[in-house]
């Protein structure tokens, strides 16, 4: 009777699963995705951007969502001639189904480059590659994060959900860049 009460109260305390996380795919590497997104960078640096609290609650009223760090991290590319040539940052977002994580390559004016997902789980992979494989991706180029990005992606209801998973991601990506990218690295 005493194992049958410890086994119910171990489950009461686990409380409801909402999510179940499955191995990891990765696309692409972190290396590859920022060379990727930075086409004609001959010098690569890292800005590390410590967010106040101005920052958040401008992110947040630009997108509805709050950052989780107090850091972000930016790596800029440059020329051979020492122009900045834009940014790549690295976001993940949490469903259900496991971690999301996109590159999103910036331009220097803060318009979308390009966006590449570079890790998902092995259950949102075929919704993901689904997405990927209908060049998806190509037709954030170009797009201003302060319009709204949205898609009819994919017929499918979680191929459509994970489209707008990425949009989210670039969006915010871009918004987190106009906020804090621009300005200098913080000095600890």
């Amino acid at each position: 009777m005493i194992r049958h009460g410890a086994i119910l109260l171990c489950a009461l305390a686990a409380g409801p699963a909402l999510a179940h996380i499955t191995p990891p795919v990765t696309l692409a590497s972190d290396r590859d995705a920022v060379a990727t997104l930075l086409p004609g960078a001959k010098r690569y640096f890292v800005r590390e951007v410590r967010l106040t609290r101005a920052d958040r609650e401008s992110v947040q009223q630009k997108t509805g969502w709050s950052p989780d760090e107090d850091f972000c991290r930016f790596y800029l590319g440059r020329d051979e001639q020492g122009r900045e040539l834009g940014a790549v940052t690295f976001l993940s977002d949490y469903t259900i189904h496991g971690p999301v994580r996109v590159a999103v390559g910036l331009t220097p004016d803060g318009r979308v480059r390009a966006a590449k997902v570079v890790e998902v789980t092995e259950e949102t992979y075929p919704w993901v590659k689904s997405l990927l494989d209908q060049g998806f991706l190509s037709d954030l180029q170009g797009r201003d994060p302060r319009a709204a990005l949205r898609t009819t992606a994919g017929k499918a209801s979680m191929t459509r959900f994970y489209g707008e998973v990425i949009l989210g991601l670039t969006q915010r990506a871009a918004v987190l860049y106009e906020v804090a990218g621009s300005r200098p690295p913080s000095r600890e």
